[in-house]
């Protein structure tokens, strides 16, 4: 046996796939491997992303094994080549049990909790799932099966909207990839699905990480299925004060076939444009139809719609998130529309109603957990303190919500949060953008405008910008002038 073929294989038994890759494949040009090892070098390189090599290795194995007459090696190794080309399962339960293949039997059970989810027998369909992942998590099958249900499983959450299990599998599989560091597990929309729960959890950092990734891995393949990458990438930047690079995500997943709604017309709403914001939304509330796409789209609508002073179709938008979290029951939903509900009651002029409904969405969000909607209702329950004349209520509620947005690095909320915060100091003529007001503070300490805009994350241009207007608005000219105001004015 030469030198490279024994670590080769040594390194695939400690599952150390890039050495155990590397190894192989110098063995093999060496002298060509046979099909045991082949297999090895197939599985090694699907676990690195290196998708091709891994297919020509498999279906040389594949060769290799009907050349010694070995049908149960050919018959796992054609399986693995037919699954890697198309998916298709059928038939895998019985044939996994017939070759005791572990592998093939758990895609034949995960395929079946699938079906049983299109069927919408979903109790049955997820607890077959749930069989299949304690097989996952125990080691029973083999990595690649692992990657796969895995995925599988985190899409089937994200349809039901049933975040708890998602969390659960997410830990559980984290946990087993921290052993496997030179592999690549997760690709494609599984990496936009975790993107989407980091966010929701609050781990923003990773989030932004993984959907990065999600946007390099797809943007290199079919164009239209980078398009909710690019979504999830841009919806991380906007609530993080990322204006330029939200705006950048959004128009890319536009060009590759997404809506970019509701995320689009939520920036709008951030960046002051409230007439933007309204039209857009409610042509979202027409367009969309799917139920997951429709629960976001009618959660940013009571948002937008109230801003807009529209209670009456912020009511009707509310009523109809209502309505689908009582069919559907998951917890998110639920929590949503009793936010929706608490909010309307406080803009209707009712905010001890809107304190109980706040209330439930609080517990509700601290139940999935998701801070930052936990910090958003705050913010709601604060104001209805305020109105109700509760002045101490109301700051314990905000500094509670300032707190989390510091901690997030949600500078938009923050940003308002600050506001209410003072709400002694006299409120800037001339008609300044929340987001001119930030820039107006930075000049007023003296930064640069690259200060600025890094800062603020957002570009030099958009500074320029936003002094531009600034000046013209107040009818300044310098930048001293525009410090002179800010101290008047009592903005810093």
């Amino acid at each position: 046996m030469n030198d490279s073929l024994h670590q080769g294989r040594a390194a695939y038994e400690r599952q150390a796939w890039s050495e155990a890759h590397a190894a192989l494949s110098e063995a093999d040009r060496a002298s060509p491997l046979d099909a045991e090892d082949l297999d090895r070098l197939a599985t090694a390189a699907g676990l690195i992303g290196l998708d091709e090599a891994s297919a020509a290795a498999r279906t040389r194995a594949f060769q290799r094994f009907l050349d010694r007459g070995d049908s149960r090696g050919a018959a796992a190794s054609a399986l693995w080549r037919l699954l890697s080309i198309s998916e298709q399962k059928n038939r895998q339960a019985e044939i996994g049990e017939r070759l005791r293949h572990a592998d093939l039997t758990a895609l034949a059970r995960h395929a079946e909790g699938r079906a049983m989810l299109w069927q919408q027998q979903t109790a049955a369909g997820m607890a077959c799932l749930d069989e299949v992942m304690v097989a996952v998590s125990a080691g029973e099958v083999g990595p690649i099966v692992t990657g796969i249900v895995y995925c599988s499983v985190l899409s089937a959450c994200h349809e039901l909207f049933d975040q708890r299990r998602a969390h659960e599998w997410t830990g559980a599989m984290t946990s087993w990839c921290a052993a496997h560091p030179d592999m690549v597990p997760f690709r494609g929309q599984c990496l936009v699905r975790r993107s989407e729960l980091l966010q929701l959890h609050g781990a923003w950092d990773d989030a932004v990480s993984e959907a990065r990734l999600a946007c390099e891995r797809l943007a290199a393949g079919d164009p239209a299925e980078s398009a909710p990458a690019f979504y999830q990438h841009a919806e991380i930047c906007r609530v993080r004060g990322d204006f330029d690079a939200a705006e950048e995500g959004y128009r890319q997943a536009s060009r590759a076939g997404r809506r970019p709604q509701p995320g689009l017309a939520l920036l709008r709403l951030a960046q002051g444009d409230a007439a933007a914001a309204d039209a857009a939304i409610r042509s979202a509330l027409h367009e969309t139809k799917g139920q997951r796409a429709r629960a976001q789209v009618l959660h940013a609508a009571v948002e937008i719609l109230l801003a807009s002073a529209d209670v009456a179709a912020a009511r009707a938008a509310a009523g109809e998130l209502e309505e689908l979290a009582r069919r559907v029951g998951a917890p998110t939903l639920r929590a949503a529309a009793a936010q929706a509900a608490g909010a309307i009651a406080l803009a209707a002029g009712a905010p001890r109603d809107a304190v109980g409904l706040l209330r439930e969405a609080w517990e509700l969000w601290q139940d999935v957990p998701a801070p930052y909607e936990v910090a958003r209702v705050r913010a709601l329950i604060g104001a209805a303190y305020a109105a109700l004349g509760d002045d101490e209520g109301a700051r314990m509620e905000i500094d509670a919500a300032v707190e989390v947005f510091e901690q997030l690095g949600a500078r938009p909320d923050l940003g308002r949060m600050m506001a209410l915060q003072a709400p002694d100091a006299p409120a800037p003529s001339g008609g300044l953008t929340g987001r001119e007001v930030e820039v107006l503070r930075q000049i007023a300490a003296g930064k640069t405008n690259r200060a600025i805009a890094a800062e603020l994350s957002i570009s030099e241009k958009t500074v320029a910008r936003h002094i531009s207007n600034i000046f013209t608005k107040l009818d300044l000219s310098s930048r001293s002038a525009a410090t002179a105001y800010a101290y008047e004015h009592k903005l810093l």
